[in-house]
């Protein structure tokens, strides 16, 4: 069974940064590809940014050149630095993992950007 733990998120003000962190542990195939989603309250989860094993990158138009994902293959983990936080990238932030036939989601991560 594998299992996604999500850490770093917080309170930060306007202007800040966060860098979340996912580990994913169990059984993992080495074709994936993982991500992170945000859900802020009244709206539905979407996609921030995704990596897969290779490198390849995708952002949400929104969080383009403010965020970057990265992931470490040999600790099957991704992290996600958020930089020139605005109130609006206010959400739970969710780690994600695919595989061919699976998918995986973390329990969430709260990141509120407030003064």
């Amino acid at each position: 069974q594998v299992q996604l733990v999500e850490s770093g998120g917080g309170l930060v003000q306007p202007g800040g940064s966060l860098r979340l962190s996912c580990a994913a542990t169990g059984t993992i195939f080495s074709i994936n590809t993982m991500g992170w989603y945000r859900q802020a309250p009244g709206k539905e989860r979407g996609l921030v940014a995704r990596i897969t094993r290779s490198g390849t990158t995708n952002y949400a138009d929104s969080v383009k050149g403010r965020f970057t994902i990265s992931r470490d293959n040999g600790k099957n983990t991704i992290y996600l630095q958020m930089n020139s936080l605005k109130p609006e990238d206010t959400a739970v932030y969710y780690c994600k993992l695919d595989e061919v036939l699976s998918a995986y989601w973390g329990q969430g991560t709260q990141v509120t950007v407030s003064s």
